[in-house]
């Protein structure tokens, strides 16, 4: 008898980062990534339908992601990148201590020059074609993983999702109905104050509203909003009923469930959205400072590398011993961590689900979302880990892996909930991406949306060749507005990560805003832009340069009317 499903979330996101330097940031964490994660992915899903099992895991490719990994830049950069390991790897071989690892480097980036020859670099059309197959789903999301409960306006939300989901149907060839919401903010309808700069209170509507007026179908929570949640009501034979507070809280174990993906409504009535909610416990295997799989001594050493920029030799080998105290790698020990690990991991699984099925009668659906450069990138055995974990699901008669998508099918949500404002940040709340401390990035974003809303109006009005022109810079403003509001500035600001690197990206993003602004502005006023602007416009297309067609329309202030009951 099934106990239930387990959906498996791998969040694939990078900043843009192509024509913004190369180490220690910029476009090596975008090689690192490819080389680390999508590679060894693509392996995983291949090397499953192999054997006649399904990787049947859900894929978070966010729309700035894909823009870069088809972008011409990036594609050679990562040729170059891969010959640079391989001679790396080729040195340290002359090193007679280093000899065994080394020659194990160079077979393992053999394979992987090989795999990307074979897919004419294009790691994208790999990935959605296994999507198509139904191997795996791919979500899509906001367009540059912009912090949504604190966009000032809905018009902005509504944009940047706008945005998202036609640049993951140019890249992949469909339109994902889920998507990872950023950070996993959430804000539901209601009043809403701006933290800066403006002081009136406004109606809002919630994200989740926004979502469904563009036919998203799913996201994400953490699992503090699901069990925050109040009731809205159940959907029975298709109608909606309101449950009152009172009713619901005598059945918490329905409407503040974090392993029943639940139907999100901040409106009172029926709603299409799903929210699926992390189940702490079986993150925390994996994510936990202490007791995760990760942090075994036996895995490779993420942080000690040979050289600057070199490959790695080391091992854990104890979570409180220093880069000094770091041992010998030994690949000889590790199929036995893997094996032990990705056991427990898959009894953990299956234990939540069957108290679950014991305790309700229903099957539930353990949620496990993680960022995916965890796997293969930080943790260099995690693809393997995955491999094992899924090959032991699929032979398992009580645990369904399935991707979301496929969840939503086989078991429609009936409860509708009304989900409390929040983030899987520290905190729950919005504190690691908004502090007084760098309170003047939100002041300068607020005013960035003020200025193109007014613009986009004020084109909307412009007639003949002046307009024309005026709306042609003004979608290439949107796309410097849509880089402007990425969540990764204050977010590496915030944590310490690169706090300088931070700082200079959102400073260079407001000024390729502004520049973008006033060649509005020169054609509305029917002027020609100054050679200096023409020509500083020019390089911040080869830095910046979004390959999809952003249209200045989606940035509308209220919900198309065939959505706006």
């Amino acid at each position: 008898m099934s106990a239930g499903s387990f959906v498996l979330v791998l969040h694939g996101h990078m900043p843009w980062v192509v024509g913004h330097g190369r180490w220690p940031h910029g476009e090596h964490w975008l090689y690192e990534a490819a080389l680390g994660v999508y590679l060894p992915l693509l392996g995983l899903v291949e090397e499953l339908d192999a054997v006649g099992a399904r990787a049947g895991f859900t894929l978070g490719m966010t729309p700035v992601l894909l823009e870069q990994l088809h972008h011409p830049r990036f594609q050679a950069g990562f040729a170059e990148y891969l010959e640079d390991r391989l001679r790396r790897a080729r040195q340290d071989a002359q090193d007679p201590a280093l000899r065994p690892l080394a020659e194990r480097w160079e077979g393992m980036l053999v394979s992987y020059r090989q795999r990307w020859q074979e897919l004419d670099g294009d790691l994208v059309a790999g990935l959605a074609g296994h999507a198509r197959a139904g191997r795996i789903e791919i979500l899509s999301s906001l367009a540059t993983h912009a912090y949504a409960p604190l966009l000032l306006h809905d018009a902005s939300i509504r944009g940047q999702l706008a945005a998202g989901l036609a640049t993951s149907e140019r890249h992949l060839g469909f339109r994902p109905r889920g998507i990872w919401l950023p950070e996993c903010a959430y804000r539901p309808a209601g009043p809403w104050t701006p933290p800066v700069l403006h002081g009136d209170e406004r109606i809002r509507l919630g994200v989740d509203q926004i979502m469904a007026e563009q036919g998203v179908t799913h996201f994400f929570v953490d699992a503090h909003l699901a069990r925050g949640a109040l009731s809205e009501g159940i959907v029975q034979g298709g109608q909606f009923h309101k449950v009152g507070w009172e009713q619901a809280e005598q059945d918490p174990g329905r409407w503040r469930e974090v392993l029943e993906p639940q139907r999100v409504g901040s409106h009172g009535g029926m709603s299409e959205v799903v929210a699926f909610a992390r189940h702490p416990q079986v993150s925390e295997q994996v994510w936990s400072g202490e007791v995760g799989y990760p942090g075994d001594g036996r895995y490779l050493e993420f942080h000690k590398k040979h050289g600057d920029d070199g490959l790695r030799y080391w091992r854990v080998t104890g979570r409180d011993i220093g880069l000094g105290g770091k041992e010998p790698y030994d690949p000889e020990a590790v199929p036995g961590a893997i094996h032990a690990h990705s056991q427990h991991f898959v009894h953990t699984v299956r234990d939540i689900l069957r108290g679950h099925r014991q305790a309700t009668g229903r099957e539930g659906c353990v949620v496990a979302p993680f960022d995916a450069e965890l796997f293969g990138h930080w943790w260099h055995e995690g693809p393997r880990f995955l491999r094992d974990v899924l090959l032991s699901l699929h032979h398992d008669p009580e645990v369904t892996v399935q991707t979301a998508e496929e969840r939503l099918a086989s078991h429609p949500p009936e409860i509708v909930v009304r989900l409390p404002e929040g983030s899987w940040g520290d905190g729950g709340d919005h504190r690691v991406w908004f502090r007084d401390t760098y309170r003047w990035v939100w002041e300068t974003a607020y005013r960035a949306e003020d200025r193109f809303l007014g613009l986009r109006w004020r084109a909307s009005q412009a007639r003949g060749a002046q307009g024309r022109r005026a709306r042609r810079w003004l979608a290439r403003t949107a796309q410097a507005l849509l880089l402007l509001q990425s969540s990764d500035w204050p977010f590496v600001i915030s944590t310490g990560g690169a706090v300088d690197y931070g700082w200079q990206r959102i400073c260079g993003h407001q000024e390729a805003f502004d520049r973008c602004c006033q060649a509005v502005e020169d054609a509305l006023a029917g002027r020609r832009s100054d050679a200096l602007l023409r020509a500083e416009l020019r390089l911040l297309d080869m830095t910046d340069g979004w390959q999809t067609p952003v249209d200045p329309n989606w940035w509308q202030e209220h919900p198309p009317a065939d959505h706006s009951g």
